[in-house]
């Protein structure tokens, strides 16, 4: 799960919210005062969430959002009055709230940026597989074309209804093509 970051003007609530969050089974990872170490912090980690007010001493919060990575979310502590100064793609919870809101939007961004970071993870491995895979089924055309004299259509639509009548994928299919070329 993610970490979570809390850079609020006050440090007395940001101390208040890390104990809220921590009756819940939430790990507060660091409290800062300056956007700056809010920054270096976010390096050192996976993913998570950085609770915030709209403004450091260093910086605003439309700032720090520009440079806080994809892995990271932006909750911003804020007044009804000063929702419309948000910056895009914070999300936000309006002060004064309940504390089952502050805990129910942390839990909810850091499920969310935990599905983010398996499905990169996922996409990398299907890259993988994936040119690995191409490799068999180019190979398994240019054997069907070299020796059934098949157009590269031909071989390809071959491999994919042999897949579908079998039921196994079409690099599974062009695996078998390529193993009974080399029993033969």
């Amino acid at each position: 799960m993610g970490s979570i970051i809390i850079a609020l003007p006050k440090l007395n609530d940001s101390k208040k919210i890390s104990d809220l969050l921590g009756r819940y089974g939430f790990e507060t990872f660091a409290i800062c005062s300056a956007a700056a170490t809010v920054l270096s912090n976010v390096n050192q980690l996976e993913s998570g969430v950085v609770i915030c007010g709209h403004t450091f001493p260093d910086m605003h919060s439309s700032e720090l959002i520009s440079y806080l990575p994809d892995n990271f979310a932006l909750l911003l502590m804020t007044k009804r009055e000063k929702l419309s100064r948000c910056p895009e793609g914070a999300f936000t919870v309006v002060m004064p709230c309940k504390s089952a809101d502050i805990v129910n939007t942390v839990s909810m961004l850091l499920e969310q940026q935990s599905r983010k970071i398996k499905k990169k993870i996922e996409e990398q491995k299907g890259r993988k597989r994936g040119e690995h895979g191409k490799n068999y089924v180019n190979n398994a055309k240019l054997l069907l074309m070299e020796r059934n004299n098949m157009t590269e259509p031909e071989a390809y639509h071959y491999i994919q209804k042999c897949s579908m009548d079998s039921g196994n994928t079409m690099v599974e299919t062009a695996q078998m093509i390529l193993y009974m070329a080399v029993a033969d």
